[in-house]
């Protein structure tokens, strides 16, 4: 390849990852990495001056060309000298291209050859966005690192779509690279592929061929679960050049970023720490702070005692709190100051163990602690948050999330994650849980039995959510009820944050399976008891799962588990947190059905005593899995797991559990490899 505008220097690789710190120099400064750049979309970081950007250790900021192309327009750059002069910048600008704003307004535009046309909103004027001039305005705003114009899809296309997205972004990138002509602004290319390993190695090999000055891995954070995000990363991140720069687009949180520089990533960029901060979330070194909670009221403590950031050095957490509730912007900008200047201390944490070599101890110490409550102040009881107007599309740490399908969804906005992010909620509700439970069997009595002679079919929801898996049973129910009697069914519902549902109730024409009764009567009273079906009841346990099992007023059946995943609620998924589920059930014949199949939650339910069987492919899930108490009916309906899976989870990162002793490896071993599933 030829030589980088960058000046790339490779300072560091981690011992055991692939992690590593480098040095590079654009028009205006010289770069560390690993690195956050905060996002400056409309060329200004939301409710931050640049002074603190500077002073917090900003090195980059993004903005992004399709925004500024609207307004204020590339002439006023052209005219003023661009947009470093423009926003009093001194250090670094990275401009997107427009690519993900395009692809986030699927109904407003049109995808052709030549590039994008969408409709401004700021006149209402049909734009094309076409290679060139998403670049000839990234010169004209005088980033110092440009983008090419790529085709962004959701990641969970299918093949075909994403073949024909790759094969656009490679030509676009030809004309990208046309369009710089003699610019001194470095280019980076964006490998594109969805989930799919083999397109990944395609678009990456092509874009090599290229004199582009870096790489981002792009088509991620836009609907995939967090363990595909990471393993994509991971096999995108092997794939490019060591001599260059890697940017991993739109992510993400403090964790987020520490797994993937751990997979090989260099950049990053996220809305988050401003975002979360003008909700009262932010990242301490006590786990993430909510202050909107009374609990701060009173408190005169700093934000966060091992922070140097100026909120930290002069305001107290009742200051903070108080600013919080009367939603004054200063709030905002205060805890948005901190979040910014946390990021930073992070990467520069990490930057650091990479040149001493000591970034694997520092990533299983730091992992753990960021992702936690806060540890001073544990919830004891689910925090309520203030009741939102009905039009708000925000409640607490959750957001409405509209697919390129049409269809909405909610996003946990911390996390990242969004519930039923591949397809319609109540689809993957239905077929990943009520259909593959059989449930509609199991309602259905035998020639002499009755209602009153037979068990209730008791389903625990873990994990309720905006309550579609709950509701899908219910509508089952309904359903069957019609064809003659059925056996009772009840359901127990776990839930310690009930934002998520009081958003999606709130917006009943974006989730019409909540306009059944049951959802509201449950959040109002905690309880339902149909009065058409008399034998269908519906409870809510309220607070930590871990603690409510206990409280259940009936063992379960079945359990549809659709907990965040293991990645952003690992609590939940631990050896020790199934062995409790499993003592509960007891001798109890249940079957526990979850969408995930990281090796991880596998082998914990196996210790746990659980067997293992293959569930239902569904969408891009290729599969899905089932648990099992040994009490199940054999021979099993579901295909069981064979003794071949040992031999992937002996080549598996997640072999043992991450807090397991190393005195503790071997007898561990030998429990999973003689559990009597392989017998």
């Amino acid at each position: 390849m030829l030589p980088s505008r960058l000046q790339f220097h490779l300072d560091a690789q981690a011992t055991g990852s692939r992690a590593r710190a480098a040095t590079f120099r654009t028009l205006h400064n010289e770069v560390r990495t690993p690195l956050f750049m905060p996002v400056g979309t409309h060329a200004t970081v939301k409710a931050q001056l640049p002074e603190s950007l500077l002073e917090s250790g900003s090195q980059i900021l993004l903005a992004n060309t399709y925004h500024l192309l609207l307004r204020p327009g590339p002439e006023v750059f052209q005219r003023l000298g661009g947009i470093h002069q423009f926003m009093s910048w001194e250090k670094s600008v990275l401009t997107d291209s427009g690519g993900y704003q395009i692809f986030s307004l699927p109904h407003s535009r049109s995808m052709t050859e030549e590039g994008a046309m969408f409709k401004s909103y700021v006149d209402g004027q049909k734009i094309l966005l076409t290679p060139e001039l998403s670049i000839n305005t990234q010169r004209a705003i005088g980033s110092d690192i440009m983008m090419v114009l790529d085709q962004c899809i959701p990641s969970t296309a299918n093949e075909a779509a994403a073949r024909a997205a790759l094969e656009v972004t490679q030509r676009w990138a030809v004309r990208s690279l046309a369009a710089r002509g003699d610019s001194p602004q470095s280019m980076f290319a964006i490998v594109q592929g969805a989930l799919f390993p083999a397109l990944r190695k395609e678009s990456a090999e092509g874009l090599m061929q290229m004199p582009f000055d870096g790489f981002a891995v792009g088509g991620l954070a836009v609907g995939e679960e967090k363990n595909e995000r990471e393993d994509i990363c991971e096999l995108t991140a092997a794939l490019l050049p060591e001599d260059r720069p890697r940017y991993l687009m739109g992510v993400g949180t403090p964790l987020d970023i520490l797994e993937a520089v751990h997979r090989g990533v260099d950049m990053f960029d996220c809305i988050i720490p401003t975002q979360v901060a003008k909700h009262g979330s932010v990242f301490t070194s006590r786990g993430i702070i909510q202050f909107r909670r009374a609990v701060y009221k009173l408190s005169d403590e700093k934000l966060d005692p091992a922070c140097s950031c100026p909120t930290c050095a002069k305001y107290s957490r009742a200051y903070l709190h108080h600013l919080m509730k009367t939603q004054e912007p200063l709030g905002w900008q205060l805890l948005g100051q901190h979040n910014i200047h946390f990021y930073h201390q992070l990467m520069r944490e990490i930057r650091q163990s990479i040149l001493e070599d000591r970034f694997m101890a520092f990533y299983h110490e730091k992992r753990p602690l960021l992702d936690i409550e806060d540890i001073d102040n544990p919830c004891v009881h689910p925090i309520k948050s203030p009741p939102n107007p009905a039009h708000a599309l925000s409640l607490g740490d959750y957001e409405v999330h509209t697919a390129t399908a049409g269809f909405s969804s909610i996003r946990h906005v911390s996390s990242g994650e969004i519930m039923h992010s591949h397809t319609p909620p109540m689809d993957e509700a239905r077929a990943l849980y009520v259909v593959q439970s059989n449930l509609a069997q199991r309602l259905r009595l035998t020639a002499n039995e009755t209602p009153e002679d037979t068990a209730p079919v008791v389903i625990w929801d873990v994990g309720l959510g905006a309550a579609a898996n709950a509701v899908a049973a219910i509508q089952c129910y309904e359903e069957e009820a019609s064809k003659g009697p059925l056996r009772k069914m009840h359901i127990i519902s776990f839930e310690n944050d009930l934002d998520s549902l009081r958003l999606a109730l709130s917006h009943k024409n974006r989730f019409p399976y909540l306009r059944h009764g049951a959802p509201d009567t449950i959040l109002k009273r905690g309880a339902w008891k149909s009065r058409q079906h008399l034998g269908l009841t519906w409870e809510l346990l309220e607070g930590d799962f871990q603690q409510t099992m206990f409280k259940a007023s009936a063992l379960p059946d079945l359990i549809f588990f659709d907990l965040y995943s293991i990645r952003s609620l690992s609590a939940e998924w631990t050896v020790a947190a199934f062995r409790r589920l499993f003592s509960v059930c007891g001798k109890h014949p249940a079957e526990l059905i979850t969408y995930s199949t990281s090796t991880a939650a596998r082998v914990a339910l196996l210790a746990a005593g659980f067997y293992i069987a293959k569930g239902r492919s569904f969408g891009v899930k290729k599969e899905t899995t089932i648990a099992l108490t040994p009490g199940f009916t054999k021979p099993c309906r579901y295909p069981l797991l064979e003794k071949e899976w040992l031999e992937k989870w002996h080549r598996s990162h997640a072999k043992f559990p991450e807090d397991l002793p190393k005195e503790e490896m071997r007898a561990f071993e030998s429990l999973i490899m003689n559990h009597p599933q392989w017998l």
